[in-house]
């Protein structure tokens, strides 16, 4: 089994910035790539920013420049800098990984989410 944690979700004001962390644990062998998703209240989830193992980054067209995605590879734990937040920012923020487990096994994960929320 493998499990993601999310943290470093808060309330903070537009213009601010917040750092959210997500720890991949378990039986893992290896990890792929490491994602952030979120999804505001209403709204489908969506892509924010995924980080390969190579380390090459990809980040949503509303977040870049803005947000900044990296890894520890011997913590698997992947975080996300967000800078100069607005309130269009306000969400649940996920983390999803792609996981070889030590069974050899590869499946995507998902953790619980944590909550962003920007204040204008």
């Amino acid at each position: 089994q493998v499990q993601l944690v999310e943290s470093g979700g808060a309330l903070v004001q537009a213009g601010g910035s917040l750092r959210l962390s997500c720890a991949a644990s378990g039986s893992i062998f290896k990890v792929n790539f490491m994602a952030w998703y979120r999804q505001a209240p209403g709204k489908q989830r969506e892509f924010v920013a995924r980080i390969p193992s190579g380390m090459t980054t990809n980040y949503a067209d509303s977040v870049k420049g803005r947000f900044t995605i990296s890894r520890d590879n011997a913590k698997n734990t992947v975080y996300l800098q967000m800078n100069s937040l607005k309130p269009d920012d306000t969400a649940v923020y996920y983390c999803n990984a792609e996981v070889m487990a030590v069974s050899r096994a590869t499946a995507s994960y998902w953790g619980h989410g944590t909550q962003v929320t920007v204040s204008s």
